[in-house]
């Protein structure tokens, strides 16, 4: 395929901001999709070229794009800079210098999404000597065979900023209008022309037939159902997977039976299986039934071990690979679960080496992202492995097994070392007095609260799935994003400060407030401005005075005292007294907190006034 088809693609995505417009023009697009170009197509759609969980990655900052840039078009380095800073989208700016290019280079030639691809791709694999001027060539052949819009969306996707509005819901519908049969009834939201091709009527979700083009029904609920069972199966592939061109690729080739192929697989990270938040033991036995298994709510970071027999990865909850961060478990887990293979859910937790008393998470979470001095922090900061569940063991997937049957497998699996490697504290009960008692035993110990399952659930990855619950103490924080900053005056004058939070409603950042309480103006008091102002730096977009409007991907976990109406902000709200707790480096920004929450915790304050 042609990459200005490509780019005309990102082109509308991005002036669409309706969602179902959105999903029309991605079904659209995978409908002309070649079945040979469908894979690296679906990652590009993304602004990707591996799956989210591949540690590769481009290694290409703003300073590489801009010399790029320069590189390409022949234009100084500070000409190019000065047009950054006024549009404050280095995209943009390469349009511009595009559009003046006054003739093409001898050897430019119309560019492919299979050359853009493969030249991306190798910007991942280039080390040693002379990198970066290899990086620079690589980028430069793209821009000087490109036309105006082909070069703003090279340079978006080289920064990983694309910005054309697509989230993982919206992905995930796209290919399923795309893809899977058409429903007539489901026309009448936006699909409009359905292609032509073998029709079945339909009065039942039972009566599916994966071999006809067209399923057409009378009846709305049945359309309703039948739509849902497809997004479920998408969606539930995707959460084994994550990885949408692996979907796609399946689809193309042999239809929805395709996806039967897709498979729990050591060694690739899954969604995983999270609690949803209740206020009262009582919801808990009304949500699970008159049996539960109450274990300790931990205050570390989720970590999924794989061990395919030979090699160990360690994923966090956000995916990312951190087995080289937490090298010094290897040979715990070797020496203490027993198994050929396995997949084991586990919480690991920071510990202080002098006291051996746990330390909260935002001690560790500096760990995730270590490159260097990895050796030294391990011994400064050393972490203890709770498991809780097994969902893979020798060559088998356990994930239809019930909980209490996955629990003895644990146990049977993981031999217990102090401060090395244990089971989590739990309690099966009935009672309810019981579970109170285990529950406040716990947060007398420090510990966040505890986490509910029901004993006979099965493992289901994902978001807001039954059969696990979570209790605390304290209202609901929100993981929110920062989307602005502003520099400091006077000591703090070189730093960013009042963080302009955001959560999230449709895959759309919405503001609800200001915060920098929390943080310490001396680093070795915990989260300091100067940190916060080293990772957001990078990470802005575009300065007008004081105010830098940043990227967002850095969540933060934010208490507060209480959620208002608020017309200042977008989203409607504001946090009353909010205090920066952590940063959350092991969610992704599906995991922001979204409206529904803000509204459900503004409505719960409400009824405790009244």
């Amino acid at each position: 395929m042609d990459y200005i088809e490509l780019a005309k693609t990102y082109e509308e995505l991005e002036k669409n901001s309706s969602r179902l417009s959105k999903t029309y023009i991605l079904a659209k697009f995978f409908e002309k999709t070649k079945k040979e170009n469908i894979e690296h197509l679906t990652y590009l759609l993304q602004g990707l070229v591996f799956p989210i969980w591949d540690d590769r990655k481009l290694g290409f900052s703003n300073q590489l794009a801009l010399k790029a840039i320069s590189q390409a078009y022949g234009i100084s380095p500070e000409k190019v800079e000065n047009e950054w800073k006024k549009l404050g989208d280095l995209g943009t700016v390469a349009e511009i210098f595009a559009k003046n290019k006054k003739q093409k280079t001898l050897f430019s030639k119309k560019l492919d999404t299979e050359k853009v691809f493969k030249n991306l791709r190798e910007l991942a694999t280039l080390e040693g000597q002379g990198t970066v001027n290899k990086k620079l060539s690589l980028v430069a052949e793209l821009l000087t065979s490109s036309n105006p819009l082909e070069a703003k969306y090279i340079i978006r996707t080289i920064l990983n900023q694309l910005r054309i509005g697509i989230g993982e819901g919206t992905l995930r519908d796209g290919i399923v209008w795309a893809y899977l049969p058409k429903l007539e009834k489901i026309s009448s939201e936006g699909y409009d022309k359905l292609k032509q091709g073998k029709k079945k009527k339909i009065s039942s979700i039972n009566e599916i037939d994966y071999n006809v083009d067209i399923l057409d029904t009378d009846d709305e609920k049945t359309a309703r159902e039948i739509y849902n069972y497809f997004i479920d199966k998408v969606q539930n592939k995707y959460d084994l997977c994550n990885d949408f061109s692996l979907i796609t690729s399946k689809i193309s080739q042999k239809g929805i039976k395709g996806l039967d192929e897709i498979k729990l697989q050591v060694g690739l990270p899954i969604q995983v299986m999270l609690p949803i938040r209740i206020e009262k033991i009582e919801e808990a036995f009304e949500a699970l039934g008159n049996k539960i298994q109450l274990e300790d709510k931990l205050d570390g970071f989720r970590v999924q071990i794989h061990y395919n027999g030979k090699e160990f990865k360690l994923f966090t909850r956000n995916l990312e690979n951190v087995t080289k961060q937490f090298a010094e478990l290897i040979p715990i887990l070797k020496d203490n679960i027993k198994g050929n293979n396995y997949i084991v859910d586990t919480e690991v937790i920071g510990y202080n080496p002098k006291t051996k008393k746990y330390v909260p998470f935002q001690f560790i979470s500096q760990r995730i992202k270590r490159k260097y001095d990895i050796e030294k922090i391990s011994k400064e900061i050393p972490v203890e492995i709770q498991a809780f569940d097994v969902i893979y063991y020798n060559g088998k997937s356990l994930m239809q097994e019930p909980l209490s049957e996955r629990r003895k497998s644990l146990e049977k699996t993981i031999t217990p070392s102090k401060l090395k490697i244990k089971c989590t504290d739990i309690l099966v009960t009935d009672s309810k007095e019981k579970a109170e008692k285990f529950y406040k035993d716990k947060l007398k110990k420090g510990l966040e609260g505890a986490v509910i399952k029901k004993p006979d659930s099965i493992y289901t990855p994902g978001r807001y799935v039954a059969g696990w619950v979570k209790i605390k103490p304290v209202l609901e924080t929100l993981d929110l994003v920062i989307v602005k900053a502003e520099w400091g005056n006077g000591k703090r004058s070189n730093w960013l400060t009042s963080y302009t939070l955001a959560c999230q409603k449709n895959e759309e950042f919405l503001e609800i407030g200001k915060a920098s309480t929390g943080l310490k103006e001396k680093k070795e008091e915990g989260l300091s401005f100067e940190e916060m102002t080293k990772i957001l730096k990078p990470l802005i977009i575009k300065e007008k005075g004081k105010e830098a409007i940043i990227k967002p991907a850095i969540i933060i976990e934010v208490a507060f005292e209480e959620i208002q109406k608020s017309p200042s902000y977008s989203s409607g709200y504001a946090t009353r007294f909010p205090r920066i707790k952590r940063i959350r480096w092991d969610k992704s920004l599906e995991d922001v907190s979204d409206i529904n929450l803000v509204n459900k915790i503004y409505d719960f304050q409400r009824g405790k006034k009244k």
